[in-house]
């Protein structure tokens, strides 16, 4: 068992990029935007979404098994959340130039930074890795609208 939660804290922390020194997130939110070409941008939108709701899930999972390894609660070497907030930001939008995705990246950051209600509150609403993945999702969605404003104008 405890070779399955070593795999997944893997999986929550990236590898080796939760553990790159000063501002981890900012570190997961890179290694997010730099797969986006290869990993999300060239799915349609619906495939899109069922890879998000998984990502979710098993980010979770192994946000989860990483608390219990670490022995602490949303650890900032946990970055898969990063993942999934930098990837919402560029969901509905079918094609990005390098300038959005750097706005994007911006955005996302400053939300996941600030935490403007609801994204603070939304981290005690789930237990678990849950908890951990949703305040992402929130600040992703956050960054996504503004994302969207900016590009209509």
């Amino acid at each position: 068992m405890k070779k399955i939660n070593f795999n997944l804290t893997k999986i929550a922390t990236l590898g080796p990029v939760g553990f790159l020194p000063k501002a981890p997130g900012t570190w997961g939110s890179a290694a997010a935007l730099i797969t986006a070409p290869f990993l999300f941008f060239p799915l349609p939108i619906p495939v899109r979404v069922i890879v998000l709701g998984l990502l979710f899930y098993f980010g979770a999972l192994a946000c989860t098994a990483a608390e219990k390894e670490i022995g602490k609660k949303d650890p900032s070497s946990v970055v898969i959340d990063e993942v999934l907030g930098q990837w919402i930001v560029f969901l509905p939008f079918p094609g990005i130039v390098a300038w959005q995705a750097i706005v994007g990246f911006a955005l996302f950051r400053l939300f996941d930074i600030l935490k403007p209600w609801p994204v603070r509150a939304s981290e005690k609403w789930l237990k678990d890795g849950y908890g951990v993945m949703i305040d992402d999702l929130f600040a992703g969605v956050y960054a996504m609208i503004c994302l969207w404003l900016i590009r209509s104008m």
